[in-house]
């Protein structure tokens, strides 16, 4: 059996509700800073959800031609923009690079949703056929992997997971199963989101899923006793997956390798977890199986941690039936605590942290927890994070739909 190819991170973008850039980002979660705060893209006097984690002081044309920026959606600027980013923070030149061997994966679970909202007054108010042309080319999920690519000029496979809250994970991990089976040699992967509009908060609102708090330090609180919904996110991470040799030939630096990703579905209910989390726990066990790893080599878990009653309970349930005794030795936090929950970006926003967790042998805290729940009983890193050495960390997203995907990082080690 030939060896499996290695694959490795070179590259980091991000646009988060803590910072601009992957360093800010990152220096935020380490400070423990919370990017939650009164919604202000819309007037939500008339809603029961006040609070949200907007991306702060983003101009697109700091970073994109005007015209190039009116005919991108939020969700694909800030997807572009973290594309960019890693790029130029991998130190690498698609004019030295067999393109055709190049890539790009980038979820969004519900893309363009503000232009929509906004069309649709258009349309009621002018008429339908009054609409604007780029009305469909700027609102599609896929439109953020498709502007990365033609920016890139990346021409293999160009897609778009839309797996709601674990679409991030899955093009993290669908790019690294891409790689290493030899279809690729580099892919830039990640997810994106701009969903903070009266409709979506409203949709969200009304199947009471969000934290209804006006308390920004009491919103977003997973595994605490007292957590009553997510709070709603946005921003983009995009990272660069290229394989090992492809990497080294160039010199590049490596934050930390991919080694495993295992990818389920509960098929159990269109919103709800399975109670016993089954489906997260074979998603888990899957991603160790295709490392070969052993649960006892992980060190750290970014969980899903959404603060909502049923996830961070599952989830729990879902790490003792993986990692029995060795789970009560494990750390597992949840950055939704800072971030909020960044539907499709999330899962790659958060295997950006784990990647930069091992790197620097950091584990992020759950800020603003205060009342322990029996049924998450585990070690949740409250409220300070942990300098402490890490070599194995998993990655959870589980989605409506009983999507579930988890990544397995590995600290990078010189061979």
């Amino acid at each position: 059996m030939n060896e499996k190819r290695r694959v490795v991170i070179t590259g980091l973008g991000a646009v988060t509700p803590l910072g601009l850039n992957t360093p800010d980002s990152w220096q935020a979660v380490k400070d423990g800073v919370c990017g939650i705060a009164p919604i202000t893209q819309y007037d939500c006097t008339e809603q029961k959800v006040k609070l949200a984690a907007e991306v702060k002081g983003f101009v697109p044309e700091d970073y994109l031609p005007r015209p190039e920026a009116k005919r991108m959606g939020r969700f694909t600027q800030f997807a572009v923009v973290a594309a960019q980013e890693a790029l130029a923070d991998a130190g690498f030149q698609p004019e030295e690079a067999d393109l055709d061997r190049c890539g790009v994966i980038v979820s969004s679970g519900i893309g363009g949703q503000s232009i929509t909202e906004e069309e649709h007054s258009r349309g009621l108010e002018r008429g339908w056929d009054k609409l604007s042309p780029f009305y469909i080319p700027t609102t599609i999920c896929n439109m953020a992997a498709g502007q990365i690519a033609i920016r890139s000029g990346f021409r293999g496979m160009c897609t778009c997971p839309v797996t709601a809250c674990a679409g991030g994970s899955n093009a993290v991990g669908d790019a690294f199963h891409y790689i290493r089976d030899g279809y690729a040699e580099v892919m830039l992967c990640g997810g994106t989101e701009a969903a903070i509009t009266p409709m979506a908060i409203g949709g969200f609102t009304s199947m009471k899923a969000l934290s209804t708090s006006g308390d920004p330090a009491r919103a977003s609180i997973p595994f605490d006793a007292e957590r009553s919904g997510f709070v709603m996110g946005e921003g983009a991470a995009v990272l660069l997956l290229e394989e090992l040799e492809h990497a080294k030939a160039r010199g590049a630096k490596i934050y930390a390798e991919v080694v495993g990703y295992g990818a389920t579905c509960d098929a159990y209910h269109m919103t709800a977890p399975a109670p016993d989390g089954r489906g997260g726990a074979r998603a888990m066990a899957n991603a160790l199986a295709d490392a070969g790893v052993a649960p006892e080599e992980v060190d750290y878990i970014n969980a899903h941690g959404t603060s909502t009653p049923l996830n961070d309970a599952g989830e729990t349930a879902a790490v003792k039936a993986v990692f029995a005794d060795h789970a009560r030795r494990l750390m597992i936090s949840s950055t939704k605590s800072m971030t909020g929950h960044m539907l499709g970006a999330a899962g790659a926003v958060e295997a950006l942290f784990t990647a930069l967790a091992l790197r620097d042998g950091f584990v992020p805290a759950t800020i603003h927890y205060q009342v322990p729940d029996p049924a998450c009983d585990l070690d949740v890193v409250p409220n300070e994070g942990r300098e402490v050495p890490l070599r194995y960390a998993l990655s959870n997203s589980l989605g409506f739909g009983g999507h579930n995907a988890t990544l397995l990082l590995k600290k990078w080690e010189v061979d």
